[in-house]
This record gives C-alpha cells, sequence and structure tokens, in this order.
C-alpha cells in the first residue's frame, strides 16, 4: 500500500491546485477591470467559495465542532487564510501586474519552511526539501527578470502583497500546530474555516452592494472560478495536501504559480515569452521535484551502501 506521500491522489490535488490559483490572479484582473471594487471581488469569493463547501458538507452529512476552543482554532485559521489575505491580494492587484502577482505569491514556499520549523517547530527541514526551495527561489528570480526593472512601480502594493505570503505561512503552521491534531480532515478544515470566513463576509454584504455591482460573462466566470473553485475546491485539496506531505511541501504549489500565469500571459493575452521565462520555469519544476523526495534521486546503490 503506498504511503501517503506517494499516493497519486495526492499529486493529481498538487496539480490540480497549481492549475486552480496559478490561473486567479488572471481571473482577478478580469473581474476588477470589469468594474468590481476590492471589496466586492473578496466577498463574492468567500461567499461563493462558503457556499460550495457547505454543499458538500450537507452531502457527507459532516458534524460540527463540539468544543469552543476548536471553533477559536478554525476562525483565526480563517482570518489569516483567507478573509485577510484575500482582501490584500484584490486591494494590491489593482496596481500589480497578474504575472508579478503570481511571482511575488511564490515566496509562500520560503515563509511557510521559516514558520513550520522555527516558529511552530512542527515540521523539520531536511536538506531535499532545503534544496528545493533554493532551487525553486532562483527560478523565480529568473522568471522575475529583475534586471528588466519589472520590481517598478508603487512599493505599497507590493510589500502589501508579499505580506500575504507571511500570512499563509503562518496559517500553514498553524493549521499543522493546533488544527490537525485534533483529528480533523483536510475536508473538515476548508469547510469550517472558509465557512466561518464565508458567515464573516454575510455579516458585511450592505458594505458589497454599496457601490454598483456590475455583472457581465466574463466578471461572473472570473467570480465562480475564484469562488467555486478556488476557494471552495481548491482549500480541500491544499489541507489534504498539507496533512499528506507537510506544509512546506504542499506551499510549493505557489513555485508553480509564476509559470501558469507567464502561461496564460502568452496564451490568453498575448504577450511575448522571453528566453528567461521557460528557464526560470524549469528550474522551479526541479524545486519541487527536489522537495518531494522521491526515493530513487537520494537511495545509495549496494555497491555504494
Amino acid at each position: 500500500m503506498p504511503s501517503p506521500v506517494a499516493r497519486p491522489t495526492t499529486a493529481l490535488m498538487f496539480a490540480g491546485l497549481c492549475i486552480v490559483w496559478g490561473s486567479s490572479f488572471l481571473f482577478m484582473r478580469v473581474a476588477l477591470d470589469g468594474g468590481l471594487t476590492p471589496f466586492q471581488l473578496v466577498w463574492s469569493r468567500e461567499v461563493l467559495g462558503g457556499f460550495t463547501l457547505v454543499i458538500i458538507a450537507l452531502m457527507l452529512r459532516m458534524p460540527l465542532p463540539r468544543r469552543r476552543i476548536d471553533w477559536l482554532h478554525l476562525l483565526v485559521l480563517g482570518l489569516l487564510n483567507n478573509f485577510t489575505p484575500h482582501w490584500v491580494v484584490a486591494w494590491s492587484q489593482q496596481y500589480l501586474d497578474t504575472s508579478l502577482s503570481s511571482i511575488f505569491n511564490a515566496f509562500t514556499p520560503i515563509a511557510t519552511a521559516l514558520m513550520v520549523t522555527l516558529a511552530f517547530r512542527v515540521e523539520r527541514l531536511t536538506r531535499p526539501q532545503l534544496a528545493g526551495v533554493l532551487v525553486g527561489v532562483v527560478g523565480v528570480l529568473i522568471v522575475l527578470a529583475p534586471w528588466n526593472a519589472v520590481l517598478s512601480g508603487d512599493l505599497l502594493p507590493q510589500l502589501a502583497f508579499v505580506s500575504t505570503t507571511l500570512m499563509y505561512g503562518i496559517s500553514f503552521g498553524y493549521v499543522r500546530r493546533f488544527v490537525m491534531p485534533r483529528g480533523y480532515s483536510g475536508v473538515q478544515i476548508a469547510v469550517y474555516s472558509v465557512g466561518m470566513a464565508a458567515g464573516a463576509m454575510l455579516l458585511l454584504t450592505p458594505m458589497a452592494f454599496a457601490d454598483p455591482f456590475p455583472i457581465d460573462p466574463g466578471v461572473l466566470g472570473s467570480l465562480l472560478a475564484l469562488g467555486c473553485l478556488g476557494t471552495g475546491i481548491a482549500y480541500i485539496w491544499s489541507f489534504t495536501i498539507v496533512d499528506r506531505w507537510g506544509a512546506t511541501r504542499a506551499s510549493m504549489v505557489t513555485y508553480v504559480a509564476p509559470v501558469i500565469g507567464v502561461a496564460l500571459g502568452v496564451l490568453v493575452l498575448g504577450e511575448t515569452l522571453s528566453w528567461n521565462e521557460p528557464l526560470g520555469a524549469v528550474l522551479v519544476l526541479l524545486g519541487i521535484v527536489f522537495a518531494q523526495r522521491p526515493r530513487w534521486m537520494f537511495r545509495r546503490p549496494p555497491f555504494l551502501a
């Protein structure tokens, strides 16, 4: 029987998460350019995601947490992993390019590695994982191409966006330290934490409709993708991967985001592909391979043992 790390379904979840979250910045750009305010975008994303997960919970007849401390931990997780970073990302996305946003998001594994090993002490960073993180960083920097002055522009939105990677890193450590040891599955954690964030958003519904709420096919499709997939189904995959692979490996999904973002820029927006982007993409994928630590890569041949 394969180990949790080797389950093919986990790898499929990881691939799906890469595609869904890698394309999220494009969908946010479409929604914002379509006339939505940042708060309307976050409100729609959380409510649609929560609605999707409530349907799943009802289908599975999922019981509610009984302990008050569990509700508190899930509320903190919802604030760290959903409510706050989604609002900050939506605000900063008004001022940042789609590709730059996806590249900034790739700093999440670094923040996660620091949080889970140094702050929460729930995982040990092995040499293959460290190598994977470093190779991934190099790949992201090559995709970023700082020699092309991509980082020019407003500093505050850039710093705000980078701060969300720290929030995600803290949330990965928090869920490993305080939530998963209480016996909750990835599906339950996603339903409860996103559901609480969605409940908080419902209380703020009048604010979402204080401004005109434009709806056209492009905006509606983007909201459904961001809400039902990116905040609903994707969080089930994310917490399941954290449970099976660990937080550091799971967070490396954000290394693929720049690759997806660049690919969508070329295919959808007609942007030009530079030499550094495929090279950086290859290094990002190599970093993920190192971090996953396949046994055949690190197994000594019998004559060297």
